[in-house]
């Protein structure tokens, strides 16, 4: 497939182990309350038949971590974020605990986590419903993500010892849920990108990572001030290339061959050929790809193509 190109292959329906992922458990009278003082999201007015994405950020608005966030009950939330940022993000946020009726523990080993697609989610739960709607099928919980190249996507989540989730679909390859991730075109912070992004330079705030209603969290304010005081200059967009990017790795515009306008924040083969990556750019450089290139690594690197995002900017809607 040539770069720019739309996908061309039907992309499968199938299940997959998603081993890179972990679980953070918030359990206690007050996890409601701690966690509401301490992620983007606001997790009080999350019903048992909702999930959310949210970001933990330090003082100054940067991303240490971010999670699909859902109940189990009323006093038991599960974060689900990247395994190679779990323990740190634990530490972290355990330390503002202090007097809460809250008990922070990694409870990888006490679930399993499974990424279905397309007809595998049907025959689970019947039909795909909106992004962020969770379901409960027996002590299992499906949470409804954003699509990736048309195709629905869901997280399963259930305690270990549960079977894992039968579906009328083959396996799917863990690089096609991987591709599927990118072309969701949301990226989850990982050990390369801890404090590079406030999260509007990840499209957090369109869509459902930030709500700019709820009280305070660690960074607010400068995430208030980007996103009302049009200080923002950065955002996530899609791209292809032929060559493969890492994340962190630096994106930069022929207009400026000394200086990088972007940062890889994920990466994946696309099925059909080449590669598709999320870049967080600076939006001059992706208004100007037209009449310059994008290039991986540094200036005379290998050439990238911008590509349409599959959801609309908050400030665009």
């Amino acid at each position: 497939m040539q770069p720019g190109a739309n996908p061309s292959l039907p992309v499968p329906s199938g299940v997959t182990e998603l081993a890179h992922l972990g679980v953070i458990r918030v359990a206690g009278e007050d996890a409601v309350k701690f966690l509401q003082g301490q992620l983007t999201q606001d997790v009080a007015l999350m019903s048992l038949t909702e999930a959310r994405l949210a970001a933990f950020c330090n003082a100054k608005g940067r991303m240490q971590a971010s999670f699909v966030v859902f109940k189990r009950s009323d006093e038991e939330i599960l974060m689900v974020c990247s395994r190679d940022i779990l323990a740190q993000t634990l530490k972290r946020l355990s330390m503002f605990v202090l007097r809460a009726q809250a008990k922070l523990t990694d409870a990888s080993a006490d679930f399993s986590l499974f990424g279905l697609t397309g007809s595998a989610i049907e025959s689970i739960a019947g039909s795909a419903q909106a992004p962020w709607a969770k379901q409960d099928i027996g002590a299992a919980n499906l949470v409804f993500l954003y699509p990736g190249a048309g195709q629905a996507r869901a997280l399963w989540c259930a305690p270990a010892d549960t079977a894992a989730p039968e579906a009328e679909a083959a396996a799917l390859p863990p690089g096609v849920w991987a591709w599927l991730e990118v072309q969701s075109g949301i990226a989850m912070i990982t050990q390369p990108l801890f404090e590079a992004f406030v999260p509007q330079m990840l499209n957090y705030e369109s869509v459902g990572g930030v709500n700019f209603k709820k009280g305070c969290y660690p960074g607010q304010e400068v995430v208030a001030r980007s996103q009302f005081r049009g200080t923002l200059k950065r955002r996530a967009y899609l791209v292809q290339g032929a060559a493969e990017p890492v994340v962190g790795q630096e994106v930069f515009h022929t207009h400026d061959a000394e200086q990088p306008c972007g940062l890889v924040a994920a990466s994946a083969a696309n099925p059909a050929g080449g590669f598709d990556a999320i870049v967080s750019m600076q939006t001059s450089a992706a208004s100007d790809a037209g009449n310059g290139r994008l290039t991986l690594g540094h200036a005379d690197g290998p050439v990238l193509t911008l590509l349409p995002l599959p959801y609309p900017l908050l400030e665009d809607i």
